[in-house]
């Protein structure tokens, strides 16, 4: 009776470490809720690939940079890149993982999707609030022959931290000296709309924008796909009307030379090419070149290695834009080359 007692314990034992293990092995990362719907699909590929999980807290790009920096995680994510100072001053490198894009969404009864259209400039003065009502003069020149409603405009924003937030007002500093001068850019700002709203994550803005009747807001493009969303297109640096979509992602990356910052940081905002997405962005990873774990660190680049490798048509499914494999190999080569094994 002793003797199996015993044997009970030990079986237990093991099954517990077994499963400590297990749970060891998953990977932890936190950030940016803008690439989530895409680490989700290749966490999901992953795992029946290998069978390591992936344990991503989507909570929005200053939440992702404090995890890191507090090493409750092992590897944060954000939209708004880290300059270099400070990457060197904590020891960490960064590198994007994905590339998509922003989009202006409204909630207008009476509308197709992308059958609206608007400039940067007056996109931005919608923000500031100076343009308080869907049938404005500047606007309404914009879209001839459209009945648009005297509508008040509410104004949806993040509530959190977010590297969408810092693309976006990145985009309305570089169209509007108005926006630039009295707002900014940064991962959060001042709303000026005294009819602003917040919501937190890209879920949050894109479920209050249909919810609020009368309501313009800003979400990553897998999130208009995935709510039925409408968006407006938008007049790019070329002066062409275009709809976002992979493609115009692409064309907004093409040009970029990332190696010409400190931290691969590179602003893609307002690119040059008549099909380039104005508000197109990469997503960043951080890790440390010295990692507390190196276990988990070394799953983070077999993840990632993988995405990069087997994740691109699962990417394409929901419109983002992986990285070519140009780029892929010299991320390896210059910056996970400084990561401790």
């Amino acid at each position: 009776m002793k003797r199996t007692f015993l044997k009970a314990l030990a079986v237990a034992a093991l099954g517990s470490a077994l499963a400590s293990a297990a749970y060891a092995a998953d990977i932890t990362g936190a950030g940016a809720t803008f690439p989530y719907p895409v680490y989700a699909k290749w966490a999901e590929g992953y795992k029946a690939a290998t069978g390591t999980g992936l344990n991503y807290q989507s909570i929005g790009s200053s939440g992702g940079v404090r995890q890191i920096r507090a090493k409750t995680v092992a590897f944060g994510a954000t939209d708004a890149p880290v300059k270099g100072e400070d990457l060197d001053k904590d020891g960490m490198v960064q590198f994007p993982a994905i590339i998509g894009g922003t989009v202006p969404v409204l909630n207008l009864e009476g509308f197709k999707p992308g059958e609206l259209r608007v400039t940067g400039p007056v996109l931005a003065e919608m923000f500031l609030g100076t343009i308080s009502k869907w049938n404005d003069p500047k606007f309404a020149a914009l879209n001839p022959g459209k009945t648009l409603p005297d509508q008040a405009i509410t104004v949806v924003h993040r509530a959190d931290g977010s590297g969408t937030t810092f693309n976006w007002t990145d985009y309305l500093s570089a169209v509007s000296k108005d926006w630039a001068d009295k707002v900014g850019k940064g991962a959060a700002v001042k709303w000026p709309a005294s009819t602003s709203v917040g919501g937190k994550g890209n879920e949050g803005v894109a479920a209050n924008v249909s919810r609020i009747k009368g309501a313009i807001g800003y979400v990553e493009y897998a999130y208009v796909k995935r709510n039925k969303m409408n968006f407006m297109q938008l007049q790019n640096k070329a002066g062409k009307y275009v709809s976002p979509d992979d493609d115009a992602f692409a064309a907004a990356a093409s040009g970029v030379d990332w190696f010409s910052v400190p931290g691969m940081g590179v602003s893609m905002v307002d690119a040059k090419g008549e099909k380039s997405w104005p508000v197109s962005t990469a997503s960043f990873i951080l890790m440390y070149k010295q990692p507390a774990d190196k276990a988990q660190s070394a799953e983070v680049l077999k993840f990632f290695d993988w995405a990069f490798k087997s994740g691109k048509q699962m990417a394409a499914d929901l419109d983002y834009v992986a990285l070519p494999d140009s780029l892929t190999g010299e991320i390896r080569a210059k910056v996970w080359s400084q990561i401790g094994k």
